[in-house]
């Protein structure tokens, strides 16, 4: 028998089904409340289940991260991103035929149109990539719009490998344009995340040179940054999809809501949060005023909406930051002595301990992607790498099932009803 609850509002009562979640919290299923000419108001849909999933699942209390039922922690000690992506995409693990087919499939779609790179030249040096990789993902659908059949489940998928191919060398177009040097063509021989490190950082008609180390740590960035369930981007990308857009349109408007500070751009600001501070030295003063209500100095990278008590990105992310400052040997780094004393305070501070505000995952993989030489402004560029099988995941899950277009209700607070008057009369 369904469970349900009652409310009751000016004295009219109205029985809502519970919805059953196979784990974590079930939801009051709203929706009949609109019959009786009511809806409800969630600021920031923090209480709001705005569609059903079956790719992602967190509990913030607990500090579980759960894709595809696996545990995050097993995935990024285990795995390796493209078999995570299969995994969003199909929803089980590969076998070893169907991981060589997929990864087949990835590397035959890397390269770009050369008349499409064009669309590089109309940036100037200046601008920030991820404005870049907007326009050049949206500006996929010129290439692919009368041939992509969103009805069609092998047209989407066919879009999901071509998205998950092309966004590496998209990203490291838009950062070799920035520095005005030649684009690296993909190179078949290397893995997923070596390859992307080539093109931003090889030259061209070199040998590929990459560092093991920091290429694992690359890849493990992008793994555990694949999916996050219904966080701003992906349901930007659910939000444009259920218009019936274009898949690159979709994607594009999630890249945009990346962008954000607040949002994929926080391992950015971490490293602008390190710049301010400066010097080792200093860390305390900032550490004070963080504490002090009446400061607006905000300490970036620690504490997280979603986990309470730890991010489990965060503790697999560790280790594989201070293996990189190790083999980068990049102790003398003022601002990475700066993250570490940052990080030792966070962790044996009681008021950081008390609050909960531990380091993040945007805490370490800033300091990574720092300690590698990897300019601040790429960043969320590469968070974008890690995060498109989790958007195309989502895009595809919910054209696979019957879907309505996303329209939230508001509370209106303005003017009532009235009268215009002539210009002359006011």
């Amino acid at each position: 028998m369904t469970e349900k609850v009652s409310i009751t509002i000016d004295g009219k009562t109205t029985e809502l089904p519970v919805l059953k979640a196979s784990e974590g919290r079930s939801v009051v299923d709203v929706r009949g409340l609109i019959a009786e000419g009511i809806f409800t108001f969630d600021p920031g849909f923090l209480s709001t289940a705005s569609c059903d999933s079956k790719v992602t699942y967190i509990d913030g209390d607990a500090g579980i991260l759960l894709y595809r039922g696996y545990p995050i922690e097993q995935l990024a000690n285990q795995s390796n991103h493209l078999e995570v992506c299969y995994l969003l995409l199909n929803d089980e693990l590969p076998s070893q035929s169907q991981y060589d087919s997929f990864e087949s499939s990835i590397k035959s779609q890397q390269t770009v149109d050369p008349n499409f790179q064009n669309i590089f030249n109309g940036f100037t040096q200046g601008a920030h990539p991820m404005s870049m990789v907007s326009a050049a993902v949206a500006g996929l659908a010129s290439l692919f719009h009368e041939e992509t059949d969103i009805t069609n489940a092998d047209d989407r998928m066919q879009t999901a490998h071509r998205l998950i191919a092309k966004i590496p060398t998209l990203a490291a177009m838009a950062y070799k344009h920035g520095r005005g040097e030649a684009f690296v063509e993909p190179n078949d021989d290397l893995t997923y995340a070596e390859n992307f490190l080539n093109m931003c950082f090889g030259t061209a008609g070199e040998d590929p040179n990459v560092s093991p180390t920091i290429a694992k740590a690359m890849d493990r960035i992008f793994l555990l940054h694949a999916d996050h369930e219904q966080n701003a981007s992906t349901s930007t990308v659910r939000m444009a999809g259920s218009t019936d857009c274009n898949p690159y349109a979709a994607i594009s408007a999630g890249i945009c809501a990346l962008w954000g500070p607040a949002h994929g751009g926080a391992n950015e600001a971490v490293l602008l949060m390190l710049n301010e501070i400066g010097d080792e030295s200093r860390v305390e003063e900032y550490v004070n005023k963080a504490k002090d209500k009446n400061d607006s100095f905000k300490l970036m990278g620690f504490g997280h909406r979603v986990y309470k008590n730890f991010d489990p990105r965060a503790t697999v992310m560790q280790e594989s930051c201070h293996a990189v400052l190790v083999e980068q040997g990049v102790e003398d780094d003022a601002l990475l002595k700066v993250a570490q004393r940052l990080e030792k305070i966070a962790r044996e501070d009681d008021y950081f301990i008390e609050r909960k505000l531990y380091p993040n995952i945007d805490f370490y993989s800033g300091i990574t992607l720092k300690a590698v030489g990897i300019p601040t402004e790429l960043f969320t560029v590469i968070f974008t790498l890690g995060r498109m099988p989790g958007w195309i995941t989502h895009w595809n899950e919910m054209l696979s099932a019957p879907y309505k277009i996303a329209r939230p209700r508001q509370l209106y607070l303005g003017e009532s009803s009235r009268d215009y008057v002539s210009i002359s009369d006011r």
